[in-house]
């Protein structure tokens, strides 16, 4: 039974199924909904405290400089453990995160992080690291050129133009979202053309002109600000393509940016729903051109049997997910379109993207571009829109992954480039003057300018809309891991490599392998499963951090040599067919800034037939403590040796890689037989789960059974990989279990017992993934528990006396117990009247603890900014706070102190008491 203090999940059925089955994995969940335990003696880091009352108590950062708004979430830590998604303030700086959201561990090791940066303070040993990086990354040798370059401007002139539609309202948004987009098509272009439609990603919405700073992201804009035009930052890449004879629209969505942190999901339903309702007008104005706004009758007819769609950042996250919606249609209370689907979407293009469903769409075809210098979403987290689809539906989509050295996460969109933008801009990867970066500050030889970069995004977008909507094979090459350039994107150095098309058969680590000489690794917390150790010099994108520390769908097996010559023998429980392949494709990445490493490679068919297939040599990426460079490169040796062996492809049982260099580290992805072509695409027929979320009273005595919605919806029957959070321990049962459209594939029902004690809301939650032959849209979802019982009044001591080296001591009291522990800040005031206790008057061990700093220089103790104030255990009614004074030998007058309660930002309390405390001399 799963349990905390008003929530047990009691479904006898759920647990046994997913606790008797061998094979179970047990993974940590980061609960975002466990009570606050920090001990009355812990002091919290500077910059931190936690303030409020009642229901509205937080746990509050405040960063020393403005966090620009972006595309990756803000997240608390607590070590290795996530507290929770918190509130950004308006002004830029403070960040707040409700105590029903922070987890139940002691808060020690608090960190901000985004995508794996931390915002707060430097990496542990960022400095050593750097210093190594920086004289050792080198930029990858030029790759041969392409037959074909995408990257040059076609035959037409183009023409360009803006409409403006009535606001929509979508499910759970406050305000209306804008319908506003800029065209630009190509000039006498004839019949009907292909369109590509572009979603930019989440920035400041508002900014003041004048001012450098002033930027928020605000929805609707206020009165004296302009707003962002974020959604003509693609111009460049739009004339391009619509030189080449595509219509192209690019969509404003500042009105999502402005009101997705209200939201679960991000944002991700909200921005389908408002990709979905411009793809229905368009289709609308294609059958009747008459009723199009005069930009779209100036275009040429667009062809909605082919769509691209392209999103930049959560932009991308939202074209997924309407690619998803207009195959596999969502639940209606959910979203904002209800129309039919009048448009086919033959692939997406996705920029620096963010996943935080994990749920791409295996049968579209997909070119994700990773930038080697994303400041915003820097652990690459896109990279799952590959990894995420093997083995999940036909296998016939191709998915690209296009890393770009160099590149940063703004300057694909110029109005998110400085000198370019219409409002203030900035480089998104934060170069430090005490701390330059080897790979990515400004000037060194392996980061692109703003003008580089987006030439470089503009070719490889033309390129999958070239492969993807104008099925030109000849561009293939360039986004499958062929190994080809595109020179119209020099002097950039782009790589890449693919799952899917023409690639048969597969080694995957995490489908059913027994590995001899290495070990199958995952992303996990625990450095003796997790692929990259603590000395890892940066992240990498395969394993990024999900909603659960432990995720046994992301693994690879892990390879560590001292010497070459002993193999590392991947054996596959059942027989991989390479029949018809050419080569046996490998994704294989070795640490950043290494070059030269070198395997051979081997199989064995089911007869123990062997086969030494060849050579490769892998060169790590360029890397900094700061990117995630431990990145596959695809690397392929013809299957002629396994041929002339008298192999049999259709059933090989093994693969060997044997180290040849001296020493080193390898990390084996996966493995395929490839063969060129792109072959056709057809959506299979698959069920779709959304997981809901209910949220109820939990009531004042008894207890009430509830039950997480799960809703399976469309054809056909798969496998889904669920996850039942415990709330009160933070872990995670996980199984596999089928999916049926209309059966509820597990039941968690969940205890909710009332009470009359105060408490923060708690959550059960439940999270799914796809496993094979179903998607995932709503991965996210439970029942809230609410409490609904009034906070206890509280009183503090009006005024104490002590002698100089004795503690003033206040104690505050409760009305009433509360079942959680409960904090209640203090601030010092001033003193009015005479002499104030100074910094020099106090245990300047205590001082270091609740400030940071030392006594000299001497100041009043109200000048100092300091967070504390007492604990009041669960099930207590009070609780003292005291101020250690020291003894001296200068005669001196009585000294005072004043302090009060205060506010959720941590201002005086409007009604609060305040409290004296008076310290005198020894007699």
């Amino acid at each position: 039974m799963i349990r905390a203090r008003r929530i047990g999940v009691t479904a006898v059925a759920a647990l046994a199924a997913l606790a008797g089955t061998p094979g179970l994995a047990q993974a940590r969940q980061p609960s975002e909904t466990r009570p606050l335990t920090a001990p009355a003696d812990s002091a919290l880091p500077s910059g931190w405290l936690v303030a409020g009352e009642g229901a509205a108590r937080e746990l509050v950062w405040r960063s020393p400089r403005p966090v620009p708004p972006g595309d990756a979430r803000v997240e608390f830590h607590a070590g290795d453990r996530l507290l929770g998604v918190p509130r950004p303030g308006k002004d830029g700086r403070t960040f707040r995160l409700s105590l029903d959201a922070v987890g139940g561990a002691p808060l020690k090791d608090l960190q901000v992080l985004a995508s794996g940066r931390r915002l707060d303070a430097p990496a542990a040993g960022s400095a050593r690291r750097n210093q190594r990086a920086r004289t050792a990354p080198q930029l990858p040798a030029p790759l041969p050129a392409n037959s074909v370059d995408p990257g040059r401007p076609g035959a037409y002139r183009t023409l360009s133009g803006e409409y403006t539609l009535p606001p929509v309202k979508l499910p759970g948004y406050a305000q209306p979202v804008e319908m506003r987009a800029v065209v630009v098509a190509p000039k006498g272009a004839t019949g009907r053309r292909p369109l590509a439609l572009f979603l930019h990603g989440r920035h400041v919405t508002c900014y003041k002109p004048g001012a450098e700073d002033d930027v928020n992201i605000d929805w609707p804009c206020p009165a004296g600000t302009k707003e962002i035009p974020s959604y003509k930052g693609y111009l460049k890449d739009q004339r391009l393509l619509a030189s080449q004879g595509y219509v192209t629209v690019s969509i404003s969505a500042n009105g999502i940016n402005g009101q997705d942190g209200d939201v679960e999901d991000a944002g991700a339903q909200g921005r389908s729903s408002l990709v979905r309702l411009h793809l229905a007008r368009w289709a609308e104005w294609a059958a009747h051109p008459g009723k199009a706004p005069a930009a779209v009758r100036e275009a040429p007819r667009a062809d909605l049997s082919r769509v691209l769609l392209v999103g930049h950042s959560r932009g991308g996250e939202g074209v997924n997910r309407a690619a998803m919606d207009s195959l596999y249609p969502p639940p209606a209370a959910q979203d904002g379109y209800r129309g039919p689907v009048r448009w086919k979407i033959r692939g997406t293009v996705l920029i620096g993207p963010t996943i935080f469903g994990q749920n791409p769409v295996a049968d579209v075809p997909s070119a994700t571009i990773l930038p080697g210098c994303d400041g915003d979403v820097s652990d690459l987290e896109g990279e799952t829109y590959l990894d995420g689809t093997r083995g999940v539906s036909r296998g016939t989509a191709l998915h690209s992954a296009v890393y770009v050295v160099g590149a940063n996460h703004n300057f694909f969109n110029s109005e998110w480039t400085p000198g370019q933008s219409e409002a203030p801009a900035s480089d998104d990867f934060y170069d430090s003057p005490q701390e330059p970066d080897g790979v990515c500050s400004a000037n060194t030889p392996t980061r692109l300018s703003a003008d580089q970069q987006h030439r470089a995004g503009s070719t490889y977008i033309a390129a999958a809309a070239r492969l993807f909507v104008g099925g030109d094979d000849r561009v293939r090459p360039l986004l499958d891991g062929t190994g080809r350039r595109a020179p119209s994107a020099d002097p950039a150095r782009v790589l890449t490599h693919a799952v899917g098309a023409r690639r048969s058969g597969g080694f995957l680590p995490d489908g059913g392998v027994k590995v001899t000489g290495g070990r199958v690794c995952r992303a996990d917390t625990d450095p003796a499963r997790a692929c990259l150790g603590q000395d890892a010099l940066g992240m990498s994108p395969h394993f990024g951090w999900w909603d659960v520390e432990t995720d046994s769908a992301k693994s690879a097996v892990a390879m560590r040599w001292s010497a070459p010559g002993g193999p590392t023998k991947i054996t596959s429980t059942a027989p991989v067919s390479l029949a018809g392949a050419r080569s046996l494709a490998l994704r294989v990445f070795v640490p950043p800034n290494t070059a030269g490493t070198a395997l051979d490679v081997a199989v064995a068919d089911s007869a123990g037939r062997r086969a030494d297939l060849g050579r490769i040599t892998v060169d790590g990426l360029p890397g900094s403590s700061r990117t995630a460079s431990y990145w596959a490169r695809e690397l392929r040796v013809p299957l002629t040796a396994a041929t002339r062996a008298g192999l049999d492809l259709a059933h090989v049982k093994s693969l060997s890689l044997t180290p040849r260099s001296a020493s080193g580290q390898a990390w084996f992805m996966d493995a395929w037989g490839w063969a060129p072509g792109t072959p056709a695409v057809k959506a299979a027929a698959l069920p779709r789960v959304d997981v809901g979320r209910i949220t109820v009273k939990e009531g004042d005595s008894g207890a009430r059974t509830y039950h997480v919605p799960v809703r399976v919806s469309g054809h056909g029957a798969g496998t889904a990989r669920f996850y039942v959070v415990d709330p009160g321990t933070g872990e995670a049962t996980e199984k596999v279990v089928p999916v049926l459209p209309g059966a509820t594939p597990i039941d968690v029902p969940v205890e909710v017992k009332g009470d009359a004690l105060f408490g923060h809301d708690e959550e059960q939650n439940l999270l799914v993934k796809a496993v094979h032959g179903a998607v995932v849209g709503s991965y996210r979802g439970g029942v809230t528990a609410q409490n609904d019982d009034p906070a206890p009044a509280v009183t503090l001591t009006p005024a104490v006396r002590a002698t100089e080296g004795e503690p003033l001591t206040w104690r505050i009291s409760l009305s009433s117990p509360a079942e959680v522990p409960l904090w209640f800040p203090l601030r010092l005031l001033p003193v009015t009247d005479g002499a104030e206790l100074s910094t020099k008057d106090v245990d300047p061990r205590w001082l270091e603890d609740v400030s940071g700093r030392q006594p000299d220089p001497e100041l009043p103790l109200s000048q100092v900014e300091m967070y504390v104030g007492p604990d009041v255990p669960a099930g207590s009614t009070s609780a003292e706070f005291g101020i250690p004074t020291v003894k001296d030998q200068v005669a001196e007058p009585e000294e005072s102190v004043r302090l009060t309660l205060t506010d959720e930002s941590g201002d005086p309390l409007p009604d609060a008491p305040i409290a004296t405390g008076t310290v005198v001399d020894t007699p």
